[in-house]
């Protein structure tokens, strides 16, 4: 059965006028909604670090307990060889 017509291709998403504007809406809306609360982002950004320092200390050390004097210390390409094993 054959049909009159477009061959059965849909039309594409940006055919409709009324989707169009639902796009431009929708970037309307992001672009208000990041500026926005840019600024809010960002105060409680600034009072979330402090917390977090010790945190991010004890896992940027890996959890190994100390700053140094380790006693198998040698040249950094040494140091960068070795395996870190507990």
């Amino acid at each position: 059965m054959e049909h009159d017509g477009d061959g059965g291709e849909q039309p594409g998403f940006f055919a409709s006028r009324a989707n169009i504007v639902l796009v431009g809406f929708l970037v309307l809306a992001a672009f208000y909604l990041i500026t926005e609360h840019t600024a809010h982002l960002f105060g409680v950004a600034a009072l979330a670090a402090p917390p977090c320092c010790p945190l991010i200390h004890f896992f940027m050390h890996g959890g190994h307990g100390g700053h140094g004097g380790d006693e198998n210390a040698g040249a950094p390409s040494e140091r960068q060889s070795s395996s870190h094993q507990h």
